[in-house]
């Protein structure tokens, strides 16, 4: 077992004499956000000159207008006031509501933005309507102005044009203004234009379903048939009643969409039909242009997500050849490292070789290097600086647990440089030409401060630098902040698996206390690392709580071995994993092993069930929120890359349903919560844990959110009623000691 303590001092969170205050529910669900002034969105303009952000209004953390900052100097200036374009009483479209819960987007205002490729404007959504900043002058005109919602807008490369989809067809207006035009025709819920189906946008990454070409002649773009798909017909239940909802949603091993590719010639609206092959059963996964538009590159990828290839198409005839194929005997994953160069190579990801690692391949398709090697993975290509031949990525080489910068050449393959120094977490945002990056850096004692970068990774200027000094929002509360410590356990196949632990404040090792183990357990998401945590996680040890993390196999930042581990298999290795991380636990003399709870979202709300009813469990109370019980309820391509087929793998889902197991779960050591228009994770997948549990009775508590989807927490005044409620369940149960 390995332990790895931060240093104790807390670097840049002096505040000289400014008294502790305890931390409570109502100040963290407040504005201004504790956490400081943090820009999010980060963008560099085409030429490099200026920084623009998103930034939450200070009396309001939901809302984000968008600022800049000029590379010379000076101070950040808001560029548009999300309230000042807000129409008075506007709410967002039930259509619209779903698809920012899909992204991931929990804020209102401005919440995107788009920069031409000639850094003359920036196209700003705001509210299902869409206003055009131009640079010249510094105006702000208004595009749209209807009833329906405009979604995934853009500026063409060039800046002559905004193109965005409206009911399920694409539309262009000319940038200096005139009519719009309708691009498609005859689009809607079964037969879209340029809209990325549920499973596109839910599960592979993939938000948009068209693409201009460089010299913005042509648009790639999919059109969607829904047809064969089935209809799962749930309740939206809100608080004035419930409607019937006929989805069309893909559950495993039933028909997915159909999708085509086609481009379309803007001058003429002729289209051409791109070939994807005979096999219709097929996931179009990304779309790519070469630099000089003359070829559309496309990653198609198998059912079984064991097979992904990529196709070179003619923009002239359609036809397709295909230029190089990935495969696996678990799956394949989608990533955006694709890269196309000047000279018609192009950069690529793959993880054959045991690692995520970066290739080199000429125009023919043929490997001509291998760009990065070792026995550490790539985590994304985040620039390319074809002057200089040189790759720029993160990466997790040291550690899992933190993320760097680095660059390598791909012309003269040797090892990477660093950009970014050790210590914690580096996202970036890295400039189209000469390598200056804008970089946001975060660890546990330090919250994210976004700086402007040269290309050699020297600090040219702040954009937020976010010290936590007098009159930081967090300032009255930095004497009482835990920094966690970091370890590992041995897996039952040997690998380390990362844990992290914080303690309350006036901790006394003399003393015992309760435990949570907040976990996500699923693929796809670390939760062990060393960034700066969510202020309402100190709420927990504000109320007396340890709380203990551990990342089990099939997270990601580590080997392909690692990651599959899985295999068919969901809710199995993970389980054995975090009971081996509160053996540990309950090794510790300040640890009492009779009071341990587990919470988790989601993934983490399954993982929490499983968990409560393995044998033995060692859990004393569970919040369980969001949980998908049962796998054939969920969608295709992310429960078919992960347990295939019910048919092809029924032992697989047999031991991974939480029904089946619901004889080894105590009375009242269940709390279920679920946000009752969730159509992600359906409400049925709680409905039929709650009949079985009741059919077998046996006692649990809920917590039911009306009209609220898979996150549950749309507005502040949501998420505070969720932490008082599990806070509330966790005190009762595990009889914690508040914080001095």
């Amino acid at each position: 077992m390995r332990i790895l303590a931060l240093a104790g001092v807390l670097m840049g969170l002096s505040v000289g004499a400014a008294q502790a205050e305890k931390l409570t529910p109502e100040r963290v669900f407040s504005g201004p956000d504790l956490s400081g002034p943090r820009a999010r969105g980060v963008s560099l303009s085409p030429d490099g000159t200026m920084v623009t952000y998103l930034k939450a209004k200070t009396d309001d953390p939901r809302m984000t207008d968008l600022w800049a900052a000029d590379v010379k100097g000076g101070a950040p200036r808001m560029l548009i006031d999300a309230r000042a374009l807000i129409p008075k009483d506007r709410e967002l479209s039930e259509a619209e509501k779903s698809r920012r819960e899909r992204q991931g987007v929990q804020t209102r205002g401005v919440v995107a933005y788009d920069w031409d490729d000639e850094g003359r404007f920036i196209l700003v959504p705001v509210e299902g309507d869409l206003w055009l900043w131009s640079r010249d002058g510094g105006q702000v005109a208004r595009l749209t102005n209807s009833a329906d919602d405009e979604i995934d807008a853009k500026v063409s490369p060039r800046g002559g044009f905004v193109s965005f989809v409206r009911n399920d067809n694409l539309y262009l207006i000319p940038a200096t203004g005139g009519p719009e035009r309708a691009l498609t025709q005859g689009g809607d819920e079964l037969h879209s234009w340029a809209t990325p189906e549920f499973i596109a946008q839910e599960e592979m990454d993939r938000q948009t379903g068209y693409w201009w070409s460089p010299d913005e002649s042509r648009i790639a773009l999919s059109r969607v048939d829904q047809t064969g798909v089935d209809v799962v017909e749930r309740a939206d239940v809100g608080a004035s009643g419930a409607v019937i909802v006929s989805q069309r949603y893909p559950r495993v091993g039933r028909p997915n969409v159909v999708a085509e590719l086609y481009v379309l010639d803007v001058a003429s609206g002729r289209m051409v039909k791109v070939d994807l092959g005979a096999d219709k059963d097929v996931y179009l996964a990304r779309v790519d242009w070469s630099k000089d538009g003359k070829t559309l590159y496309v990653q198609r990828q198998s059912r079984d997500q064991r097979r992904l290839d990529l196709l070179a198409a003619d923009v002239a005839t359609g036809a397709t050849r295909i230029m190089l194929t990935e495969t696996s005997p678990h799956w394949v994953d989608l990533s955006d490292d694709f890269r196309p160069l000047k000279d018609g190579g192009f950069l690529w990801s793959s993880e054959k070789s045991g690692w995520k690692h970066l290739y080199r391949y000429d125009a023919s398709g043929k490997q001509v290097a291998q760009v990065t090697k070792g026995d550490w993975p790539v985590d994304a290509i985040q620039g390319v600086d074809e002057t200089r031949g040189q790759v720029i990525f993160t990466a997790n080489r040291d550690t899992p647990i933190e993320r760097r910068l680095w660059t390598a050449s791909y012309m003269n393959p040797g090892t990477p440089l660093t950009l970014t120094p050790a210590g914690g977490w580096w996202t970036v945002k890295v400039a189209k030409a000469g390598g200056a990056f804008a970089g946001t850096y975060e660890d546990p004692v330090t919250p994210p401060r976004t700086g402007l970068y040269d290309r050699q990774g020297k600090l040219v200027r702040w954009i937020e630098e976010n010290r936590v000094g007098e009159g930081h929002p967090f300032a009255p509360y930095v004497d009482r902040l835990r920094t966690p410590i970091f370890g590992t356990v041995k897996a039952a196949d040997g690998q380390d698996l990362w844990w992290s632990m914080r303690t309350p404040p006036g901790f006394d090792a003399g003393k015992t206390y309760p435990a949570i183990l907040k976990l996500y357990g699923g693929p796809g998401s670390a939760l062990v690392r060393k960034v700066w945590s969510d202020p309402a996680d100190q709420l927990y040890l504000e109320a007396g709580f340890i709380l203990f993390t551990l990342d089990n196999r099939g997270t990601p930042n580590r080997s392909v071995a690692f990651k599959t581990a899985i295999d068919r298999r969901l809710g199995q290795l993970e389980v054995e994993d975090q009971l081996a991380g509160i053996s540990h636990l309950k090794t510790l003399p300040y640890v009492d092993p009779a009071r341990i709870g587990v919470t988790g979202w989601s993934y983490g709300g399954y993982m929490t069930l499983m968990l409560l009813t393995a044998p033995d469990s060692p859990f004393a109370a569970g919040v369980s929120g969001a949980p998908p019980t049962d796998w054939t309820l969920y969608d295709t391509h992310y429960t078919e890359r992960y347990m295939g087929t019910p048919k092809d793998n029924p032992a697989g889902y047999a031991a991974s349903e939480v029904t089946a197991r619901i004889d080894q779960l105590k009375p009242d050591h269940l709390m279920l919560m679920h946000g009752m228009a969730d159509d992600n994770v359906t409400f049925d997948n709680s409905t039929r844990l709650m009949a079985a549990l009741q059919a077998k009775s046996i006692s649990f508590e809920t917590m039911l959110y009306p009209g609220l989807r898979h996150r549950a927490g749309w507005t502040q005044a949501h998420l505070l009623h969720r932490a008082r409620a599990t806070l509330d369940y966790f005190t009762r149960k595990l009889h914690p000691t508040p914080a001095p």
